[in-house]
């Protein structure tokens, strides 16, 4: 297979501006979960009971994601992964600003959530779609030696995108609260309508896949969910389990620290909380592509090991540290447990891209990634704050990350990984297995 590193990186820069672009749509409604949602569309006598039920339908998108998987999955695998991702960046920018316009319930009524709720639900299914093709467009372009560090530009969207999204509402919160909850929330939403023309012409200059070219275009297919459940269920499930931190934690330490630091009884200024944020999502960003680089160096397991101790070890003092109002204590872990817990996003990409073979790829990739996140970060927000309201005890939800993170260093020892390099067969079943392999 003959891949160049002029065609990888023009991949990986498609893949990393499409991801920032669904990123910070996901990330404008999470934050705006945490801080407005409640009030303005599940109203409530209790501020707790309000947060609860704008997690619940944050938790939405995370239940549907699956099924874009093997909607998405199902295209990308049959028409190529490109088409696909246009379609899913369609879907996710119409949906957000959608959700920019609509009246809240002091307006319409319970038509206000239900509302909210269906946009939320797109936005999943396009998500659900869109990681594993940006996944496979930038791993799959990429030589052998360099997956990790080229699969690392679509993680690289993540932290770009949550700095987008908090860095939009940290200015806005210059203008007071008020500013903010009588419609200034509205034009974090509306300002996708802007990045989705950017991320489409980037995305159509793409070459499609060199996988899907020569491994999987013009072969006879089975259905590709049938091949993945069939042949793929076991690193579907071990895909699933390396996940908690990856995504469920990332919840935790962003979402739910916003929610939990800002409500009683700490009551931290907005501003401070998201301040800190923006900053920890720009050194997350920056962070990204040299831990992803260190993949290819050190062994894509070995930086994810690495990753999942040291998230354990800057999210426990971060969540302590809250309720003291210290602000350069706040800033400091808010940025140093995002460090950590890049060396668990960084390498993902490659890691999971790697655990299947060619075909039903796309399809194994976004179903196991959907399910994981539906489990790990989809309810994570919610059950910690469950946990909060049951024990009065943030070592509680310290305890659930670090059962998290012993899970996903488990399934992580136990992923396969693949080469690309192997010739393509007419089964799609003779593959170059280098599980035991270090990664070079």
């Amino acid at each position: 297979m003959t891949t160049t590193h002029s065609r990888a990186r023009r991949a990986g820069l498609a893949a990393f501006v499409g991801t920032t672009i669904e990123w910070y749509d996901f990330y404008v409604y999470a934050t705006a979960a945490a801080l407005v949602f409640g009030p303005l569309f599940f109203p409530s006598e209790d501020p707790l009971a309000e947060t609860a039920a704008a997690f619940a339908t944050f938790a939405i998108a995370f239940l549907v994601r699956p099924f874009g998987g093997i909607l998405f999955g199902h295209i990308g695998d049959k028409l190529g992964r490109r088409v696909s991702l246009v379609i899913t960046l369609l879907l996710m920018g119409v949906a957000t600003v959608l959700v920019g316009c609509l009246p809240t319930y002091e307006t319409i009524g319970i038509m206000a959530p239900i509302l909210l709720i269906l946009l939320r639900a797109l936005q999943g299914l396009a998500v659900g779609g869109e990681w594993g093709g940006a996944v496979l467009m930038s791993v799959e372009h990429a030589p052998e030696k360099s997956k990790t560090f080229y699969g690392g530009f679509t993680q690289l969207g993540n932290p770009a995108g949550a700095l987008l999204a908090s860095g939009v509402f940290a200015i806005m919160s210059r203008f007071g609260d008020d500013f903010i909850m009588n419609g200034g929330w509205r034009i974090p939403f509306l300002l996708s309508i802007v990045l989705i023309g950017v991320g489409l012409w980037v995305r159509y200059r793409v070459e499609e896949s060199p996988v899907f070219e020569q491994k999987i275009e013009g072969r006879k297919q089975s259905m590709p969910l049938a091949f993945a459940l069939r042949n793929n269920w076991k690193p579907i499930l071990l895909g699933i389990g390396l996940l908690p931190i990856s995504t469920g934690g990332y919840y935790l330490a962003t979402t739910f620290a916003t929610a939990y630091a800002t409500g009683e009884p700490i009551s931290i200024s907005s501003q401070v909380i998201l301040d800190a944020m923006t900053i920890a999502s720009f050194i997350e960003f920056v962070v990204t592509l040299p831990v992803a680089w260190l993949g290819d160096k050190w062994g894509r397991k070995n930086v994810m090991y690495l990753g999942l101790l040291t998230s354990v070890l800057t999210f426990a003092p971060f969540m302590l540290i809250l309720p003291g109002r210290v602000e350069p204590l706040i800033f400091l872990f808010a940025s140093l447990v995002r460090i950590a817990m890049s060396a668990t996003y960084a390498p993902i990409a490659a890691i999971l891209a790697q655990m299947f073979r060619p075909q039903a790829r796309y399809t194994s990739i976004a179903l196991s990634y959907g399910v994981g996140a539906a489990i790990w970060a989809g309810f994570s927000p919610w059950f910690a704050t469950q946990l909060i309201a049951w024990t009065g005890d943030i070592w509680s939800v310290i305890a659930m990350f670090t059962g998290m993170a012993v899970l996903a260093a488990i399934c992580t020892r136990l992923a396969p990984q693949h080469s690309d390099e192997a010739p393509a067969t007419a089964s799609f079943t003779a593959r170059t297995d280098t599980t035991g392999i270090r990664q070079p």
